[in-house]
Order: C-alpha cells, then structure tokens, then sequence
C-alpha cells in the first residue's frame, strides 16, 4: 500500500459545507485505473480527482476526474476544486496569476484573482432536443410544457439536456423522479429570478444516469447554459447564478464573458486536509 496527500475541497462557496465537496488525491501518478475508480466509487462525492504530473509541457499539472461510476474529460468544479488544492499543496504556475490544468478535453485556463478562481469555458456543442426525448423528461420531472421557454443540448464534456424554465420559483419547484431519468439523461435545469435579485439565475442538475441523483453545484452545466444564454439574448455577459438551495447548500458561480473567453469562478474552501492509503 502506498500513502498520499489528500484534500477534500468544497467548491462555489466561501463558506464550508454549503458548496460541492471534490475529493483530491494529490501524486497519484502509480495509482492504477482501477484504483482510481475504487476510490471514486467509496468516497461516494460527486466527483473525485487525482493530481498527476503532466504530459503536455504548456501544463501545470494533469488531473483525472471520476464520479462515483465513470471518468469525466472535464468537470468544472472538480478544476476549480483541484486548482484550489494544488496551490494550497505549494504549486506554482509557469504564469503569474494563472494556471494550466491538463485533462481529458486538453488544456483549460484558471485565472486566479481576489475573488477566487475562474476556468476558461471549453468549447460548446448544441444541438436541439427532439419532441419524444423532451415528453419523456418532462414527465419525470413533473413539469408542464407551457412552463419551459427553451429546450437544447449541451455539451462541454458533460452532456446536460438543458431547459430554460419560466423562473427561478419553478426551478426550485421540480420534484424529479430520479429512477426515470436515470434511463434517460442528464437533466439541467435553469430560471430567471426577478429584477433586482443578489443572483439572476438558480440552476439545479440531475444526473442520475452516472449515480448523482442532484448535483449541488456544477460548472460545466453553468459554463454551458451561459454559453447559450447569452447567444440568445436571455443573459447579460456578466451576472451570478445560485445552484443547490435543495440540498442545503449555497452555491455562487460568477460568469463574465469578455468578448472572446466565457469565464467561469468562484470561491473554494479546503475543510479535511489528511493522508490517504491505497
């Protein structure tokens, strides 16, 4: 057996508990893949990551990202998180004030700044949502059509089945049949509040298909929906969404888009720093 640094990092908040937990095992590069998902598998998290040196010379490091069931090429707060962990353990970038991460959909930029840290949005896929698969999630979230203003596909690693919802209210309303959509997709979901909220949008994330029934904050779905949220006009290129009120948490993501890089941040906080044996 082998011992190893280890993080458990929560995510999208500045105050412990009320983010995304992310398990980080720092060095892990003589575990094998099977170790890796055995481990994923029992911390039970969203998401697990392990730091290994990079292949790519323009990198800081390389990390490898699993849920619970399969490995990710990319996952946002799984590389906020891993950043996080990775300058706390002494790392340092070959750029002042940002890093390079290596993963399964290349290189993706993290700028650091005062407010946290925030991750290049990678590259967008959209494609529409055909009439029988959209009946189909409805009715396992128990929402009306005439409450969904906007249906499409996402992907930036993740593929999310989006919808754009009439409000935040109906958002934080759904009452999904998990066992439903596990055989039918990863499902986001997202809402307008009212003018004059701390926060423009709250979004939640089903993804029962890969053994998290609710995420409760996720990068790559908000990474996404500001991507198309702002190409149709229905976001400014800079606001705060809230994710995870559901599950007693209180997730912040903060979105600018400066003309050419959609970034994606926030806060992170280190609550279990130890030593882990495989």
């Amino acid at each position: 057996m082998s011992s190893f640094t280890f993080t458990q990092v929560d995510v999208f908040t500045d105050q412990p508990l009320k983010g995304n937990p992310l398990a980080v095992v720092h060095g892990a590069d003589v575990l094998s893949d099977a170790q890796m998902r055995s481990f994923a598998h029992w911390t039970n998290l969203s998401e697990t990551t392990f730091l290994l040196q990079p292949t790519d010379p323009a990198a800081d490091y390389r990390v490898r990202i699993f849920t619970p069931n399969e490995e990710l090429p990319f996952a946002g707060h799984p590389t906020l998180g891993s950043c996080h962990a990775w300058l706390q353990a002494g790392g340092t970038p070959r750029v002042r004030g940002m890093v390079v991460q290596q993963c399964g959909v290349g290189l993706v930029r993290i700028r650091q700044s005062e407010s946290g840290a925030a991750f290049a949005a990678p590259a967008l896929k959209m494609e529409a949502v055909d009439d029988a698969t959209l009946e189909k999630v409805l009715a396992a979230l128990g929402l009306a059509r005439e409450r969904v203003l906007a249906a499409q596909w996402l992907q930036n690693g993740p593929r999310w089945l989006t919808l754009l919802l009439d409000s935040a209210d109906t958002v934080l309303a759904v009452e999904p049949d998990h066992g439903a959509l596990k055989g039918l997709a990863e499902v986001g979901l997202v809402g307008p509040y009212l003018a004059g909220s701390a926060c423009q949008f709250e979004l939640r994330a089903f993804a029962a298909v890969i053994g998290v029934p609710e995420d409760p904050v996720t990068g790559s779905l908000n990474a996404g929906v500001a991507q198309w949220l702002i190409e149709r006009g229905d976001a400014p290129k800079r606001y705060l969404a809230s994710q995870g009120q559901r599950l007693g948490r209180a997730g912040r993501v903060q979105i600018e888009h400066d003309g050419r890089t959609l970034w994606v941040g926030g806060q992170s906080v280190s609550c279990v720093r130890g030593e882990l044996t495989l």
